[in-house]
């Protein structure tokens, strides 16, 4: 899953990009409202974490501007603020939740798997391929019962592919996915390899009957019941 912090403090939201990574997310960060804006609209995100206090556009901007083009991504509005008209008006402009600073990095992962949980349980909360079931929601990959332990990256491209079940995604289209800002073309592609090579291992698909190379396009994953 993608989630993007936007916060003016740069040393928070390198936290806050850390610790998530931690937790096997894809995290993009923006230090503006203007820059958020440019990557809520080009990128796909599963969750947002919204500063109100930004420079250029503040976070009720964007989260108006947001909500005006149809964009229903759950927001998590952080703010120093503490003040109930704060918190009363981000909700009335369709914010899901709100958390005011300074919180504890625990609380706000403990948030952010609420408000996750809430957007999974909208549609169907488990993606699944032969023995293979990964829950997006506790971020959790089984095969025949039994938990895998992938790292982060690998955890997000299996769930990117299953997301794009029987759809040939390429080596590009999956680096900006999972490495988001850290994106380097002439260094991913064979970076992207190796983790493939790895998540086969670990899911038990040495000879690539799950998880398909498309030679120079880059991978899918088909389900052969269809």
């Amino acid at each position: 899953m993608r989630i993007l912090v936007v916060d003016d403090e740069e040393t928070l939201a390198e936290q806050i990009r850390l610790a998530l990574t931690m937790q096997k997310y894809t995290v993009d960060t923006a230090l503006d409202g203007e820059e958020a804006l440019d990557k809520i609209f080009v990128e796909s995100y599963d969750l947002i974490l919204l500063d109100i206090m930004l420079p250029k556009k503040d976070g009720f901007e964007v989260l108006v501007e947001l909500r005006d083009e149809n964009k229903s991504t759950p927001v998590l509005m952080l703010t120093a603020k503490g003040v109930v008209e704060d918190r009363i008006k981000g909700l009335d402009m369709g914010a899901d939740d709100y958390l005011a600073k300074p919180f504890s990095m625990e609380e706000l992962l403990a948030r952010i798997r609420a408000l996750l949980r809430r957007s999974n349980e909208l549609v169907s909360p488990l993606l699944s391929i032969g023995s293979i079931t990964l829950n997006p929601a506790n971020r959790e990959v089984c095969k025949d019962g039994k938990i895998l332990e992938l790292t982060p990256k690998e955890f997000s491209i299996l769930e990117f592919l299953m997301y794009n079940m029987n759809r040939a995604v390429s080596r590009v289209t999956i680096a900006e996915h999972v490495w988001g800002d850290a994106f380097d073309p002439w260094t991913m592609s064979n970076s992207i390899d190796v983790h493939i090579k790895n998540l086969r291992k670990k899911i038990g698909d040495s000879k690539g009957q799950v998880l398909h190379t498309v030679r120079g396009v880059g991978y899918i994953i088909k389900d052969n019941n269809e």
